[in-house]
């Protein structure tokens, strides 16, 4: 499932070709995913001016002077650029075409969306109720300390949770416990400030290195093949359960938390 960095790398990838464009067309091939395309978005957008492309957690928001097509890349979906005579192949969902580009959204499984939300967008209600971005100053250590206080929970599930802080998925949430030190399934409410305020720094160093990382690929959203521009992670814990740890050497171990694959190291994580 793309999380942060790739959504963040889609938008940085797609905004030069279409801020500032008008919207010419829209093509709505099936509208038939986690929640149907409205059928007035056509209405709502073709002819009117994309100011700019924001993120907000895994959300892309298409910013209109009256609102906003509210964009998410499911569990496969991505967004690319392609020229206005390439064919859609069978899952491309949706184009949105501009002068010189089109937008093609594309999602095998269909658990993405392309919604509408009149001004103001963030009142929409899988909006009005996220955290704070994880690479904004709003998350912090005394944000963090607060939202564990008391709480029994995990501290990876608490993570998690895009209520307490948005975008953190389950890779780089397993990648960030590892980097801090702490064990994925220690309660939430029974780590120091201190140590919160490492997981704090943890989170943004993963985030902010994977989308640098990301930044390497981004030819791949104009090229005729398709490719998404996703890139290869560098991953510590994510995936390599059974291996040695990267710092001690012992196995990686791998449970299931909240139904979602942890690694870690049991003697480096505590």
């Amino acid at each position: 499932m793309p999380e942060l960095p790739e959504v963040e790398t889609t938008r940085v990838g797609i905004s030069p070709h279409i801020e500032g464009q008008t919207l010419q067309h829209l093509v709505v091939r099936d509208a038939r995913l986690r929640w149907p395309v409205p059928s007035y978005l056509a209405s709502k957008v073709v002819g009117k001016h994309l100011k700019r492309v924001i993120r907000r957690g895994k959300y892309l928001l298409f910013e209109f002077d009256h609102g906003a097509i509210i964009g998410h890349l499911g569990m496969t979906g991505s967004m690319r650029m392609v020229a206005h005579d390439e064919p859609p192949a069978y899952h491309d969902h949706v184009d949105l075409v501009f002068s010189g580009l089109t937008l093609r959204y594309r999602d095998p499984r269909r658990f993405g969306c392309m919604l509408w939300q009149d001004n103001p967008v963030m009142e929409h209600p899988l909006l009005s109720s996220l955290g704070p971005e994880p690479l904004s100053d709003a998350f912090h250590t005394a944000h963090l300390v607060s939202v564990c206080k008391g709480k029994k929970q995990a501290i990876k599930s608490l993570i998690m949770d895009s209520k307490k802080v948005v975008g953190v998925g389950n890779i780089y949430a397993n990648e960030a416990l590892f980097m801090a030190g702490i064990h994925p399934h220690r309660q939430a409410g029974r780590i120091s400030k201190a140590r919160l305020s490492d997981l704090v720094i943890s989170c943004k160093q993963v985030l902010s290195a994977a989308i640098k990382q990301g930044g390497t690929t981004l030819r791949d959203f104009v090229d005729s093949e398709g490719k998404p521009g996703y890139f290869k992670q560098q991953l510590q814990v994510y995936g390599r359960t059974g291996q040695g740890c990267v710092k001690c050497d012992i196995p990686l171990t791998e449970s299931r938390l909240g139904q979602r694959s942890t690694v870690y190291c049991k003697h480096c994580q505590r």
